[in-house]
Parts: C-alpha cells; structure tokens; sequence
C-alpha cells in the first residue's frame, strides 16, 4: 500500500475512544502511546493533532527520518523496539524514553552517549524464545546498574506471548509485581491484541498501533 493512499482522518475519533476505555479501565491511571512503526511522518502529525504528543517508533532509522519531517518538539519520541548499540550514537539526545533496555552492554553505550537518560528496562519474565528482555535473575542488577551508571530508570517493559492469553496475563501480572518491589512507578505493557489484559493488570503506558491507524503498510525501505 502507498503512503498517499493511507487515511488517518479517523485517528482523533479513534485515539478518543481509546482514551475513555482506558480511563474507564484504569481509572485514569493508563496512558496511550502512539506506535507510528511502518507509517509515514503524517501519522506522527495525526496523532499528534489527536492530543497524543508521546510516540513509539521501532527502527532508528525510521524514527530519525520522521523526526527530519517532524520537527515539533512536543512530540515525545519513544523507542520502542531492539536497539543495536551501533544505533545508540545516532539517536542520543532524539528520545524521550528508551522501552527496551535489557542488557549490560545497552546502559553502558546509552549511558556513554545520552548521559542520564530516561530508560525502562525490557522484562522477559519467561524468557519466551525469539523475545528481547531480560530473566527474573538479572532485572534487579540490570536496574542497579542502570542507576549507577546515571540512567533514570522510571519503570519496566514488556510484551506478551503470542497467542497465549494466560501467559500474557501471567506475564504482566509478574511484571508489577516486580516494578511495586523495585519501587518503579512506569509499566508500559499492552498492544493492540492484548490491551483490556494490560489495563486490568496495571499498565501506565499501552503501545497502540493498528487500533489507531488501520492496517501497517509495509515498512518503509530507508537507506
């Protein structure tokens, strides 16, 4: 599909609707965050014309792009997906808040390039094969060294197992109980697919695409 033939005239009624279940869900306690991964720059603007100024975008290399298009600074950039520490060097001082920190090696560079960055570290409570995220066992030394290394550490992250209900539930469930131990106020869990999940579980923050935007185009080729 085209980039000009893609609609977002429906992303301010839709991002409405989303707002009032989640209110309604979490008593006000749950944010949106608009995932524009795949999408061009005009569905940056159309969220942010709905009221939605935070951003998740997966690719650096998409999320500079857009960022050259969009140079508003109300918009509040996310990274929401792996990050190479190649990456790290271009996008220092472009993010609003890394989602997916989850080894040694990624505080060490995000520390060393974007000094007291605000970060969540990515918790894979089951280890799910294929998934980035960090074990039970390391989450607490992964936040620990986070702050050491003068990162600010609002919270955690992480996603559901596909296809699995319960383990998602599971999974979210495991990650508060964990973020209330460690005393961190941020849980960004949730997507399009498992979103009441998330909610009822304590999410803070839900990564909405699809329910925003229609069907993702197929991601942009960037050099």
């Amino acid at each position: 599909m085209a980039a000009s033939s893609l609609d977002f005239s429906q992303v301010a009624e839709r991002a409405a609707a989303l707002q009032s279940e989640l209110n309604q869900r979490s008593g006000g306690l749950t944010r949106l965050l608009a995932v524009t991964k795949g999408f061009p720059a005009e569905a940056v603007a159309a969220a942010l014309q709905a009221g939605l100024n935070e951003v998740g975008e997966n690719y650096a290399q998409e999320m500079l792009a857009k960022q050259e298009a969009l140079t508003d600074p109300k918009i509040a950039w996310h990274m929401i997906g792996a990050v190479q520490r190649n990456k790290v060097k271009h996008l220092a001082g472009r993010v609003a808040l890394w989602q997916t920190v989850d080894r040694p090696s990624l505080i060490d560079e995000i520390a060393k390039r974007d000094p007291g960055a605000a970060v969540l570290v990515q918790f894979a409570p089951w280890q799910t094969s294929g998934k980035n995220g960090c074990s039970v066992e390391d989450l607490e030394p992964l936040v620990t060294r986070a702050v050491t290394a003068g990162l600010k550490v609002k919270g955690l992250m992480t996603v559901g197992v596909a296809e699995d209900e319960q383990a998602t539930i599971e999974a979210f469930k495991e990650l508060v109980k964990r973020a209330d131990q460690l005393g961190l106020p941020e849980r960004s869990m949730g997507m399009s697919g498992d979103l009441a999940a998330a909610v009822d579980c304590g999410s803070t923050l839900v990564r909405i695409g699809r329910a925003l935007f229609g069907e993702r185009p197929p991601r942009l080729q960037l050099s």
